[in-house]
């Protein structure tokens, strides 16, 4: 190949397979974080420290700094989440009918607190300033499902239930 080709030709993905962006059409555009992260988190599920090692040498920023911008957006994670994504309303409605017990009793159930995946990888714990569901109050959802009106007992039968969906699940 000659010299003016090599400089024209698209650059393989280097290190991540199946990484969903082209990130040689990036290098040195320190305004591509965001979208890198982002394409990197769609990618994984979470971004991990091989794309983050990565990502820094294609925008030209060090690591530490790329650490810090996924540590201040909420969006981004640096962990997986688990098979089933527990969000717990803590908006006014959900905040005054009692989110904090109810939270504090999946904690207690799953000993985990809030942002943290248990051990297994089954479920993943957040907090959230609004789930819009305020007539239900308090409210959590378990990934696409919304359950409201809850009292502890109700939160301890719905862990319950998940974790025999996901016994059942492993064993067929």
């Amino acid at each position: 190949m000659k010299a003016n080709e090599e400089l024209n030709a698209p650059r393989k993905r280097n290190g991540l397979a199946g990484f969903k962006v082209e990130l040689w059409s990036y290098e040195g555009e320190r305004g591509a974080l965001i979208p890198l992260l982002q394409a990197a988190q769609d990618t994984y599920g979470f971004i991990p420290e091989s794309a983050i090692d990565q990502i820094s040498e294609i925008v030209g920023l060090p690591a530490a700094d790329i650490y810090g911008v996924i540590t201040f957006y909420s969006q981004f994670r640096l962990k997986p989440l688990g098979k089933y994504l527990i969000k717990v309303c803590d908006g006014t409605a959900c905040h005054v009918n009692g989110s904090e017990r109810i939270a504090g009793v999946i904690e207690d159930e799953l000993q985990i607190s809030g942002g943290d995946t248990t051990e297994d990888g089954l479920f993943t714990l957040q907090k959230v300033a609004c789930l819009g569901c305020c007539s239900l109050s308090p409210v959590i959802t378990i990934n696409d499902e919304t359950y409201g009106r809850l009292t502890p007992k109700k939160v301890q039968q719905l862990l319950k239930e998940y974790k025999t969906k996901a016994e059942h699940a492993q064993t067929d």
